[in-house]
């Protein structure tokens, strides 16, 4: 029968593609992750692991059971913080994945209102991309993802439950003069993540021009620098200027519909005690947001 300390050492491996790594995690020797790995091969009658150099590499073997370990994995950690949660949400952990100016703007918040009500409870974080969150969710890996939507994006699978929290408005940043995006149709344009500069270019087209796209960076506060020294403009969500606004920007509100910000979960209701917690959490600093 394959075990929980198998399917732990395969996902080490594949994360780390190193015995030496994988050993140094889950604190085991070296010759006990190997012992572990010849144990699963001979159980599951595949070669999951294979030499290459000094190093290994999983077959597709094991990166299939590798990924099936991770969702394992996350569903048993889920499970004992939800057993913990059980006992009165006085001790346990809940796990949220969300992106960037959610991360420094709404979350803040919601852990602050989660602390008061549950000092016992820990709140883990992750900052990712709304797809890289859902699919932490999907894995087990988190309890709830904080994702945003545009009105023209198609819904979760059956799997996920959106809870709305708020809308997020858009803003176009500028140093001053134009209000609209045509009125900068012939200047660098500053573009943000995947999803985020498909909804740029998307705007900017029905606008009437096709945006030249001269910088790209994830990051907020360095979008507004760029705008700040001239090198360009750039729209930017309003959750992001809460958190941070650069003095020599001007920041003028967009007449574009608002994403949408949702708090993602997997399953059907009731949800976990611990999840539920910090679902009312995210729900009641969406309010003071607004």
């Amino acid at each position: 029968m394959v075990t929980l300390v198998q399917l732990r050492v395969i996902d080490a491996v594949r994360r780390h593609g190193s015995v030496t790594a994988a050993a140094k995690e889950l604190r085991y020797t070296q010759p006990s992750i190997s012992h572990q790995l010849s144990r699963l091969e001979a159980q599951v009658g595949a070669r999951l692991v294979q030499r290459v150099g000094r190093g290994i590499r999983l077959t597709a073997a094991g990166h299939l059971l590798a990924d099936r370990a991770a969702e394992i994995i996350g569903r048993v950690e889920s499970a004992t913080a939800e057993l913990a949660a059980l006992v009165g949400l006085n001790a346990g952990r809940v796990r949220l994945a969300g992106f960037n100016s959610v991360m420094s703007s709404l979350v803040p918040q919601a852990a602050t209102v989660l602390a008061g009500q549950h000092p016992g409870l820990e709140l883990g974080l992750t900052d990712s991309h709304p797809e890289d969150a859902l699919e932490l969710l999907r894995a087990g890996q988190v309890d709830v993802a904080v994702i945003f939507r545009y009105d023209d994006t198609v819904p979760e699978d059956g799997s996920v439950r959106l809870t709305h929290l708020l809308d997020d408005p858009l803003y176009l940043l500028t140093t001053g003069g134009g209000t609209l995006l045509a009125d900068h149709a012939n200047k660098p344009w500053i573009a943000g993540c995947e999803r985020c500069r498909r909804h740029l270019v998307e705007m900017c087209e029905r606008a009437g021009f096709s945006p030249r796209l001269a910088y790209t960076t994830d990051d907020m506060v360095v979008m507004q620098s760029l705008v700040a020294a001239g090198m360009g403009v750039t729209t930017i969500p309003g959750l992001a200027l809460r958190a941070h606004q650069h003095p020599a920007i001007t920041a003028t509100p967009l007449p574009t519909p608002s994403r949408r910000i949702y708090a993602a979960t997997y399953g059907e209701p009731p949800d976990p005690p611990a999840t539920a917690a910090l679902l009312d959490a995210l729900t009641h600093a969406a309010t003071i947001l607004r």
